[in-house]
């Protein structure tokens, strides 16, 4: 069986680093957002709903992607 070598230090460091632009980025967007726009994301479940379709499918491809066979 063929070992997978980890993540480093410097891969993790890029991944957490782009998903803080990422955040700080759609909340830069969403103050730019129309005041109408604005209520439609802060008083709705708009973000439990992106949550939700994000990580199910995150976990659907962790499911379906098998290793090749040795």
């Amino acid at each position: 069986m063929v070992e997978r070598s980890q993540p480093g230090v410097r891969q993790v460091a890029l991944v957490a680093s782009g998903a803080a632009v990422v955040v700080l980025g759609l909340a830069v967007v969403t103050g730019l957002l129309p005041e109408p726009a604005q209520r439609l994301v802060f008083h709705t479940p708009l973000t439990i709903l992106v949550l939700l379709v994000g990580t199910t499918i995150v976990l659907w491809r962790v499911a379906t992607n098998r290793p090749p066979e040795a």
